[in-house]
């Protein structure tokens, strides 16, 4: 077997093809098809990209149109929009009439609205109506995700005249979702579902009924794509119908189509958790003021969360000036704040994700996260304990004739920071759904900053208690 290829190695290769088939487009264009046939629709897309830009229209016509429309799902994002703008509207029909319903969709979507209107009217008459209808539904929705190319077949049939009427849907053309066959009555309502396999087993003369399963996973078309991918997980599913308010069947969401969604989803939650937008493009894509609008607004909400770190310190100035060696631990307590704070975020944003918590569990995971913070908090308070003691112990740090109580108070310190820090960054995600916001938000910049001020209030407050009457 061929070990998968990495996307430098693809590039490698599309690189070194790409002038043979440049050069046979000069020669011989009516050969390129025959020449590329044995190339997958992604390689050859990676060969498009390595093309020069004005001969890649050259070379998908070139293509017939089925295969060039599956090479163009392939397709860099801002290549393919490029490819289309340059287009006739009618040859631009003609290439996307050829692309899966739901792939066709999305690349109009990518398109600007009155680009994309030209060319959904010169559809032809059933692509348009199920083109129109597709594009109806916000992106990140079932609706949105589901392709109209199922299979199904009427209830009462026989098992032959099943396997018959689906021999001719697979002749007649296109069927991305082939793997299950949906049983549904006279009006349309889906009764049941089987997979091929099943059909093909069945006993001569059964009824589709007998055969197909009644108990069937199904969406609304209004469904996040998060509970689209959960109902896949949960159940195995390769295909999640969609169903109306009568539980006629729509479409259906394929597994591909959730592994793009949750690829999609989760990098969004990633850059949150960075602190910043969410990128509507891929990084590269992402223009420089776009980059920038995305950013600097989540920034300047950090740094003017960081000025009330000043203001704290500002507040102990005179304790400050007369214990300075507090100064050296200031780091240490801020950090350790943060860092629990932002583990305990982590965590609940995913479990929130995956839905193993929701909003009536916030009490049940603030009963967790307290003896866990309190936990880890005397074991990093124990850690910092040590190294005041220790430092002091053996010439590599003067703390004075009251470096045990320093180091007591670094201990109490991390303590109460660490605890806090752990119930703060695991409550944020519930107060952020609560209010109708992305956990995801609530992103570890964040939670580190909340914690950098109250962890600065807790030490020195910490420091005035134990140190009184020593160093201040």
């Amino acid at each position: 077997m061929t070990p998968p290829q990495s996307p430098d190695d693809r590039g490698t290769i599309a690189a070194l093809l790409a002038p043979d088939i440049l050069a046979l487009l000069d020669e011989e264009p009516g050969s390129v098809a025959a020449e590329t046939e044995e190339l997958h629709p992604a390689d050859l897309a990676d060969v498009v990209a390595a093309f020069p830009r004005e001969r890649i229209a050259q070379l998908i016509a070139a293509l017939p149109s089925g295969r060039a429309a599956d090479v163009l799902e392939y397709l860099d994002e801002e290549l393919r929009t490029e490819l289309l703008e340059t287009m006739s509207t009618r040859d631009a029909a003609t290439l996307v009439s050829e692309m899966t319903p739901d792939d066709r969709a999305d690349v109009l979507e990518e398109l600007e609205e009155e680009q994309a209107a030209e060319i959904v009217s010169a559809l032809p008459p059933e692509a348009r109506r199920e083109t129109e209808r597709l594009l109806s539904y916000e992106p990140d929705t079932a609706g949105g995700l589901m392709t109209t190319e199922f299979v199904s077949v009427a209830e009462t049939m026989t098992v032959e005249q099943a396997l018959a009427a689906v021999r001719v849907l697979a002749r007649s053309g296109r069927r991305e979702a082939m793997h299950n066959i949906y049983a549904t009555d006279a009006a349309g309502r889906m009764h049941g579902v089987m997979s091929l396999r099943e059909l093909l087993a069945a006993g001569e003369g059964t009824r589709v009924s007998e055969v197909a399963w009644q108990e069937v996973v199904s969406v609304p078309p209004t469904a996040d794509r998060e509970e689209v991918a959960s109902l896949t997980k949960k159940y195995d599913l390769v295909a999640v119908p969609v169903v109306d308010e009568e539980h006629r069947i729509l479409g259906v969401v394929t597994v591909d189509d959730v592994i793009d969604a949750l690829v999609e989803e989760q990098t969004e939650d990633v850059q949150k958790l960075g602190g910043m937008q969410a990128l509507e493009e891929p990084y590269i894509q992402s223009g420089f003021f776009e980059m920038i609008r995305k950013r600097a607004g989540w920034l300047a909400a950090l740094f003017i969360g960081e000025l009330m770190t000043a203001s704290a310190m500002q507040h102990f100035e005179g304790e400050l000036a007369r214990a300075l060696v507090l100064t050296l631990f200031i780091p240490l307590i801020i950090s350790s704040g943060g860092n629990s704070g932002s583990q305990a975020t982590t965590l609940i944003i995913r479990a929130m994700a995956l839905g193993e918590v929701g909003l009536r569990d916030w009490w049940r995971v603030a009963l967790r996260e307290l003896p866990t913070g309190l936990t880890l908090g005397i074991i990093l308070g124990l850690l910092g304990f040590v190294r005041v003691v220790l430092w002091h112990r053996l010439g590599m740090a003067d703390y004075g004739p009251h470096h045990v109580l320093i180091g007591l108070t670094v201990s109490a310190a991390v303590l109460g920071v660490v605890t806090f820090g752990s119930l703060a960054g695991s409550m944020l995600p519930f107060l952020m759904r609560r209010i109708g916001f992305d956990p995801a938000s609530a992103s570890a910049p964040f939670v580190a900053t909340l914690v950098d001020v109250t962890g600065l209030l807790i030490y020195f407050t910490t420091a005035l208690m134990l140190l009184r009457g020593t160093l201040l």
